[in-house]
């Protein structure tokens, strides 16, 4: 029996804030509502798979010290800390802030096989993870800067 209560839409999230990991309710809109509250870009790459120019994203050559949120419902995805310049033109990180936040799905588009990344609380596509990234987890995850919003510490 399927049921519709608030408990089944609970995820785990890790918060900076507290420190914790918490109980968060799943993020669920419809296109008209994310549209309303997106940029076009944001949009088309957060809701749609869509992917950044490589060199054009704000966040590719940005070294300012914070916290990466997602760009549709704000939670905490990279801090950067893990930041490297991949010579990509995407911001990449060797890990996220939990593995809870991110969760991963195989994209076979484009006639390849890759990883994509995604927000755990919203579904928005953020990126793709590759496993030729640096030491310690020899993970890049390679992102597009118009599904983050970096706050400053």
């Amino acid at each position: 029996m399927t049921t519709n209560s608030k408990e089944d839409s609970l995820i785990p999230i890790y918060s900076v804030k507290t420190g914790k990991v918490e109980l968060v309710e799943k993020i669920k809109k419809t296109d008209e509502e994310w549209k309303k509250i997106l940029s076009k870009e944001s949009y088309n790459v957060a809701r749609h798979q869509g992917t950044e120019l490589a060199f054009t994203g704000k966040y590719h050559d940005c070294h300012e010290d914070g916290i990466y949120e997602c760009i549709c419902c704000g939670t905490d995805l990279f801090d950067s800390n893990t930041k490297f310049d991949s010579g990509t033109g995407w911001p990449s990180f060797w890990q996220p802030i939990a593995d809870e936040n991110i969760k991963e799905h195989k994209d076979r588009n484009y006639g390849m096989i890759r990883t994509e990344s995604l927000c755990a609380r919203c579904d928005a596509h953020l990126g793709h993870v590759f496993d030729d990234g640096p030491k310690p987890t020899g993970l890049r995850y390679c992102m597009n800067s118009a599904s983050l919003k970096l706050v400053k510490r």
